[in-house]
């Protein structure tokens, strides 16, 4: 399988996934959660605990953007309810609404809490920040990792943030055509979305140097092969391992997914999705890259 020699093709099929979503985040925007953009946060338990479809269903009735989900804490079974910024005259309104349909709110485990756009401006910045330093510190451990900018080390390190920033952008597009434009809830940018995000960024990385460690090991082996050669058989060799590896990952995110509840389901979404893309560029972009780059140093070098 000559995963080099068709790198064009493998940087193409890059391109196809990540222009649309580029375009979805310039034009659309994302569907942000009530950590980004602000709002009211409800913690109700019922005295008697409906169904969550029976729920949703009277709090979307209500004009208020609302969304709930089931979550448990400490034994108990209580639901959450992301709503728009509601003053206290609307919020006693809204759980009379509820207690008219669902019967009595415990009050004394049940609580009210406000988000404003401040505490969500600094999750953005601090995700961000965090992704940012995450990068660098990523491209000065492998350029010393692999030899030093002397032995070509630094574009190791390059080449790998640059197959980073690929499963960023097919994450953050993708999230941005099903939120922002075909509205799923799963698909909604919050602090989970950031866990995940970082996430990702971690076993992207980590499988992009377990292919690189290949490399040099067989560039340490054999003068026979040329370099396009060696990467080539690196990433067969480490083809079984890499796929194995995310396939069984990417099994119990789909579990998560489908039986993990509401609150986990944009969590497991944006895995699913991160992992299936970090197995790709970790295989068909990260070491290609290295290639181009090289080539680029050579024709630079006679030009």
């Amino acid at each position: 399988m000559d995963i080099i020699g068709k790198r064009n093709l493998y940087f193409l099929i890059s391109l196809i996934v990540i222009i649309p979503g580029i375009i979805s985040m310039i034009t659309h925007g994302f569907e942000l959660g009530i950590d980004f953009k602000g709002g009211t946060e409800f913690q109700i338990v019922f005295d008697h605990m409906p169904s969550l479809a029976a729920l949703q269903k009277v709090v979307s009735s209500q004009n208020v953007s609302g969304v709930a989900q089931l979550a448990y804490s400490g034994g108990h079974k209580f639901f959450i309810i992301d709503t728009l910024p509601l003053d206290p005259i609307a919020q006693k309104k809204f759980e009379s609404t509820l207690e008219a349909r669902f019967g009595p709110i415990n009050q004394t485990l049940s609580s009210v809490q406000e988000i404003g756009p401040s505490v969500a401006a600094q999750i953005v910045q601090g995700g961000a920040i965090a992704i940012l330093l995450a990068a660098i510190c990523i491209t000065l451990y492998l350029s010393w990792r692999f030899g030093g900018a002397r032995r070509g080390g630094f574009s190791f390190g390059v080449s790998a943030i640059l197959a980073l920033l690929h499963d960023v952008f097919v994450l953050t597009g993708i999230f941005s055509i099903l939120g922002a434009i075909f509205h799923l809830h799963e698909a909604e940018i919050d602090s989970s979305f950031l866990t995940a995000a970082l996430t990702v960024v971690g076993f992207s990385v980590h499988d992009t140097i377990v292919i690189f460690d290949r490399i040099r090991e067989n560039m340490r082996a054999t003068t026979q092969l040329t370099f396009e050669q060696i990467v080539n058989l690196s990433i067969m060799q480490s083809l079984a391992r890499s796929i194995i590896t995310s396939f069984t990952v990417i099994l119990v995110m789909l579990a998560l997914y489908l039986y993990g509840g509401n609150t986990l389901k944009g969590f497991a979404l944006a895995l699913l999705i991160g992992i299936f893309s970090g197995t790709y560029s970790s295989i068909f972009n990260a070491s290609p890259l290295l290639v181009a780059w090289r080539r680029w140093k050579v024709v630079s070098a006679t030009a």
